[in-house]
């Protein structure tokens, strides 16, 4: 990302807009929300992921002749504003939740405090890049809980709908808990580990399949899972396995990671005759790994029927998130600033309630449990409150403001969310390893309650509103029905 031109990795009317803005002398600063409405998967959180792209992609912010060149062929942009563009920088602020973040519908993901001609440009680029990873993320992190501390393999890179995707993707994956992946790539970019067995090509291509095993134990002893469906899994697969476990191990060669791998069938019963067939060979910690189609679903189910399986290989339905495949993360107006440098809250108005943004220059405290330091619920506020974790908090959703909550002083903290990644245009912030953000993404994982974790009628997080920000929204919305009766 960092090596590419990305400029232009935009919708023309971020651009439209953008001369619009030049021409009026409109440049005045704003303040942008990015956030979402609905929990992936029908889940009752999502991971936040992808600010280390985004922060890359401001960086490298720049027109080059080459992209005025095109934009002048397209002729509906006049010389003074291209001009304009050929000594474009970014200069505004920028906040976001770090990576690995547990977060929840409504609440700013990204907040943009910039001109509007500079906020305006950027709103599709990072749009693409947190709606992306952060859906993958969530996805993986899924999966990561279905197999309950059994090892995961992101292997979708064939199937991600092109090769960003797969490389992001994997990136995701690996913050979401996933112990590596097939990527090569990937393992270069982000230094994360690369994991892989063999094909069916490679047991078709030998004489038979005992040749096929034996060659490739001697050709990666300390890593060898062998794939044991090719032919007939339990008449073959697995006694050819053994046979070539057993010579190794008669020949004094350690069998440090070794194990078969299932890719078809009735993965429960496989599994589990599998296991027994190793176990009285003598290898009861044998790795049974297994792919085909899994997700979380199908991994939750398998493990309820006792299969044998103890690392999974997850592909297609991980790298494309085909039960969601769209995060729906959206980049809305949410103040601008006065002739007198104040920010005045804004407001958009739907038929649809969900859609009815919240105005104003917010930040993000989460509220925990003290015993339990898990998540009783998010609190949307001005940028410039603080509160007092000693004293009583009275909470209430926002929507249906009859469901009110009273937390103790003393019995909760408070964390802000939203931190400082960019300062007038010179990033103030240094993003982790991929590595350290999945030992992020697991500790926040846990700071969720199991009802919340569940995949069926998850229990929902509280994400409220401050009584300030609440009190700006209700005046709001009678400025605007009254407008509208006028």
């Amino acid at each position: 990302m960092s090596d590419r031109n990305l400029t232009l990795l935009t919708d023309l009317y971020e651009l439209t807009m953008m001369q619009g803005y030049f021409k009026s002398g409109r440049n005045q600063r704003v303040v942008f929300d990015a956030f979402y409405r609905t929990n992936p998967c029908g889940g009752g959180y999502a991971i936040a992921a992808g600010l280390e792209q985004v922060i890359e992609y401001i960086k490298n912010l720049r027109f080059s002749a080459e992209d005025i060149d095109y934009l002048r062929t397209l002729g509906i942009f006049d010389e003074d504003f291209l001009t304009y563009l050929a000594d474009f920088k970014f200069s505004g602020d920028i906040y976001a939740i770090p990576e690995g973040t547990v977060v929840f519908p409504r609440e700013p993901l990204v907040k943009v405090v910039a001109p509007i001609m500079e906020a305006q440009l950027i709103e599709t680029a990072l749009l693409t890049i947190i709606n992306h990873q952060s859906l993958i993320a969530t996805k993986a992190a899924r999966v990561v809980y279905a197999a309950k501390g059994d090892g995961i393999m992101e292997f979708g890179l064939r199937r991600a709908q092109g090769p960003d995707a797969g490389i992001y993707g994997a990136r995701a994956a690996m913050i979401a808990g996933c112990a590596g992946t097939s990527n090569v790539l990937a393992g270069q970019l982000f230094g994360v580990p690369v994991m892989g067995t063999h094909a069916h090509s490679w047991i078709m291509s030998f004489p038979d399949e005992y040749t096929a095993f034996k060659t490739y134990a001697e050709l990666y002893p300390n890593a060898c899972t062998l794939l044991v469906d090719t032919y007939d899994t339990l008449r073959s697969g697995v006694p050819n396995a053994i046979r070539v476990f057993t010579e190794m191990r008669e020949a004094g060669i350690p069998l440090t990671h070794y194990g078969i791998r299932l890719d078809s069938g009735d993965l429960a019963y496989m599994s589990k005759k599998a296991r027994k067939m190793l176990d009285a060979a003598g290898f009861p910690d044998a790795v049974i790994a297994a792919s085909s189609d899994l997700d979380e679903n199908l991994i939750h189910s398998l493990k309820s029927q006792g299969a044998a399986i103890n690392s999974w290989g997850v592909g297609t339905n991980l790298i494309t998130a085909k039960d969601n495949p769209a995060f729906g993360g959206v980049y809305k107006l949410a103040a601008i600033e006065n002739e007198d440098g104040v920010m005045v809250p804004k407001i958009k108005l739907s038929e649809n309630t969900e859609k009815v943004t919240n105005p104003g220059d917010k930040t993000i405290f989460r509220i925990y449990d003290k015993e339990f330091h898990k998540i009783r619920a998010d609190l949307i506020c001005l940028a410039d409150e603080t509160f007092d974790a000693e004293k009583d908090l009275l909470i209430f959703d926002p929507i249906e403001t009859w469901k009110k909550t009273r937390i103790h002083g003393g019995t909760y903290e408070m964390r802000e969310l939203l931190v400082p990644i960019f300062k007038g245009g010179e990033c103030v912030y240094t993003s982790p390893s991929v590595m350290e953000l999945r030992d992020i993404c697991t500790k926040e994982k846990d700071t969720l309650w199991e009802e919340t974790l569940r995949f069926y009628n998850p229990h929902q997080v509280y994400v409220d509103l401050s009584d300030k920000l609440y009190d700006i929204k209700k005046e709001l919305l009678a400025q605007m029905s009254a407008h509208a009766l006028s």
